[in-house]
């Protein structure tokens, strides 16, 4: 599992070193780590001597990082280069640059074959405009892209996007989430002391030995039930597709059984498509876990199927995936008797879809929460959660998996190939299902096997666009490919 801080958070374990005397051998520190990370990109594309390097320069310590990094290079016989975006410079480490043989330019040499940007770090907030990029140059940025907010990833004006950022000390969620996570491209952590004085992460990323826990398969002596059942409500007259990318998508992940509860219509193309589901229109049944949601519609016939859903997880504290639809129907109520039954509750909404679903649900906290989900779907997250007492797992270029009392996840596996109408109706049958298994993956907590979901959906995301574009039922079939790939 990954971990990632707020700039904050980083700022505060560099205190004890700084107040030790200890600020200058710090930034050398982390300026001899970027250098490391700089040759390993030159020496990618050609040889390390005689190449051009240069740097953008800020007035702060990243500007300084930029410049003992650039003093480094040239004892690697680099030529190196430094550009200043302000009024001054790092004085230590513009002294050590011109030592080395270094020079200071007012523009990127057209000969530079890299660029690292060491303009802004982890407490710079608002909109920045950068200077023009010369076309084709590799870009490393130091610790983060300059004009990415540290703490939420958020870019309000413009940016540096990266190849590669060296980051020090910790991972920042600002790099993990949003904007800021495209903009970072690869990005390597490097050790520069200060993790003894770091608290509790912001957040976290399952990596794939960890969602593949949750997905695992089965032991020897595992039947279909101990495999894992689950119930799905999905699909209508008007929208029946929905009801077989959620079974499509559940099946593939290796459930022991599917049973579907809808209209005729409905089942009837599920069971074309995989005979093997049981289906009924009622609930009755031995699901060990429900979804409820996609394609459901909004009339009284979806009400009255949620209401009986809602009922039937109550009755036996059932774990309950709520998506797309149901997000619109559900009440209050119906929510607190869940939580009350010990039930199991994952939210499943895109950012509109949350906004709506708190506009409607709790309006004590709905003043300028579109523009927060916007601006940080992590802090979005975790207040609806908070709010509502459920897991929300919010979709976006970023997924994030937030509890009431702030345990987030973030995952970003897959991309805008996602952004495709069925989806997300193939990302609920993920969560149910991994809400469902007794024997794989039992003692793991509910943001976690949400986050596990989102990991597979986005890495069969990125396994069924490998051939080009693609429908949401590539997917549902990519995520066993997935899941063998071990």
């Amino acid at each position: 599992m990954i971990h990632a801080y707020t700039g904050d958070a980083v700022r505060a374990a560099e205190s004890p070193v700084l107040r030790a005397g200890q600020g200058e051998a710090l930034m050398r520190r982390a300026a001899w780590k970027l250098a490391i990370g700089v040759v390993r990109e030159l020496r990618s594309h050609g040889p390390v001597a005689g190449s051009t390097v240069a740097a953008l320069v800020g007035t702060g310590n990243n500007g300084g990082d930029a410049l003992w990094a650039l003093s480094f290079l040239r004892r690697r016989g680099v030529n190196a280069v430094a550009v200043p975006t302000g009024d001054r410079m790092h004085e230590v480490g513009l002294d050590a640059l011109r030592r080395a043989g270094g020079r200071v330019a007012d523009r990127i040499p057209d000969d530079a074959v890299l660029l690292i940007d060491g303009v802004l770090g982890t407490g710079a907030r608002g909109g920045w405009e950068p200077p023009p990029v010369p076309a084709g140059i590799t870009v490393v940025a130091c610790d983060l892209p300059s004009g990415v907010d540290a703490n939420t990833g958020e870019v309000a004006g413009g940016v540096i996007l990266a190849d590669l950022t060296v980051t020090f000390g910790a991972l920042k969620t600002g790099l993990v989430v949003g904007a800021g996570a495209h903009a970072a491209g690869r990005v390597e952590l490097v050790d520069i002391g200060i993790e003894p004085y770091l608290g509790e992460p912001d957040v976290s990323s399952l990596e794939r030995d960890d969602a593949l826990a949750v997905f695992a398969p089965p032991a020897w002596d595992d039947h279909k039930y101990r495999r894992g059942v689950l119930g799905v409500c999905a699909g209508s007259e008007q929208y029946p597709g929905a009801a077989v990318l959620v079974c499509s998508s559940a099946l593939a992940s290796g459930l022991g059984m599917v049973q579907y509860a809808g209209p005729q219509r409905a089942a009837n193309l599920v069971l074309t498509a995989h005979p093997e589901v049981v289906a009924g229109s009622g609930v009755e049944g031995k699901a060990q876990a429900w979804v409820a949601g996609p394609g459901l519609g909004s009339d009284e016939d979806a009400q009255s199927r949620l209401a009986e859903v809602v009922e039937t997880c109550v009755d036996g504290a059932l774990p309950l995936v709520l998506d797309a639809s149901a997000l619109g129907l559900v009440t209050l109520d119906q929510l607190s008797r869940l939580r009350n039954a010990g039930c199991e509750v994952v939210l499943t909404p895109h950012q509109g879809e949350l906004v709506k679903l708190v506009d409607r649900l709790v309006p004590d906290i709905a003043d300028g929460f579109a523009d927060l989900a916007k601006a940080d779907p992590v802090a979005a997250a975790r207040r609806a959660a908070e709010a509502l007492a459920v897991v929300v797992l919010l979709k976006g270029s970023t997924t994030v998996s937030a509890a009431p009392g702030g345990r987030t996840l973030v995952q970003n596996e897959g991309g805008a190939e996602l952004a495709t109408a069925g989806t997300g109706d193939c990302l609920a049958g993920l969560v149910a299902s991994a809400l469902a298994r007794s024997s794989q993956g039992g003692s793991v907590a509910t943001p976690e096997k949400a986050a596990a979901a989102a990991w597979l959906h986005g890495t069969a995301g990125s396994k069924a666009a490998s051939g080009g574009p693609f429908g949401a039922s590539s997917v549902a079939r990519a995520v066993r490919h997935t899941l063998t790939a071990r």
